[in-house]
């Protein structure tokens, strides 16, 4: 079982920028993938970014250019930066771990997952 806690959401102002922090415990040895999800209210979950073990990194397009994810070698934390922040960018925003090699942006491929952390973009 691997335990992640999210930590950093907040009241942001349209513009600025935010740094969200997952804590990770437990079997953090079997993780292969992490990532963050978003899901705002009325809406389906949506993938933000991801880290994988050989430590490529990507994010999704809707957050291009303004997105930075990044996790330590020792896989017990993994941030999340975002610039530029938009309305829109107003979720609670999850972390999540996969024991899977190539899971990217499919939630279903994530095995454990953080309570998740409000971020609120005001404009």
């Amino acid at each position: 079982q691997v335990q992640l806690v999210e930590s950093g959401g907040g009241l942001v102002q349209a513009g600025g920028s935010l740094r969200l922090s997952c804590a990770l415990s437990g079997r953090t040895y079997s993780i292969f993938v992490t990532a963050w999800f978003r899901q705002a209210p009325g809406k389906e979950r949506e993938f933000v970014a991801a880290a994988r073990s050989e430590g490529y990194t990507f994010c999704a397009d809707s957050v291009s250019g303004r997105c930075t994810v990044s996790r330590d070698n020792a896989k017990t934390t993994m941030s999340l930066q975002m610039s530029s922040l938009k309305s829109e960018d107003t979720a609670v925003y999850y972390c999540a771990a996969s024991q899977k090699r190539w899971a990217g942006r499919d939630g279903y491929d994530y095995d454990s997952w953080g309570q998740g952390t409000q971020v609120t973009v005001s404009s």
